[in-house]
């Protein structure tokens, strides 16, 4: 069993407070987020920023090791994942994952890759995590 952690700290409340996020391996480190960073495209991240990247980087690698358990020992692999929030009530709710992918990897045709890429994408742990429509278009060099 693995067991990472993150923090986040808000100094102030609603629009004008400020936040700020740390993760367990220092990769970030108090780097802000806060309402303008999330709806207003101020510099900083924000939690469906962060969302996406663990969805491209957990889905592209469940997909390597995927081929690679197939056989395949050649290749590249480039996710983009766009996480939707949109309103919901009162608040708001991630509706949406799309990942796009571009990949190449010799010896292997589009019938197996769409096959193994879409297995990947049901069953990477951030996809089994999320509560939302996940889609997978991509493209095989």
């Amino acid at each position: 069993m693995t067991t990472r952690s993150a923090s986040a700290r808000y100094d102030g409340l609603g629009k004008t407070g400020k936040g700020h996020v740390s993760t367990q391996s220092g990769v970030l480190s108090d780097n802000p987020y806060g309402f303008n960073t999330r709806f207003e495209n101020e510099p900083g991240t924000n939690p469906e920023e962060l969302i996406a990247a663990a969805h491209a980087s957990c889905f592209t690698m469940a997909l390597s090791f995927a081929l690679a358990g197939k056989g395949h020992e050649a290749g590249s692999l480039e996710t983009t994942a766009k996480v939707t929030l949109e309103k919901d009530g009162d608040g708001f709710k991630i509706t949406k994952s799309d990942l796009t992918l571009v990949a190449k990897v010799d010896d292997i045709d589009e019938e197996e890759f769409a096959a193994i890429a879409a297995d990947a994408k049901a069953n990477c742990p951030i996809s089994k995590v999320l509560n939302a429509d996940i889609t997978l278009s991509h493209t095989l060099n």
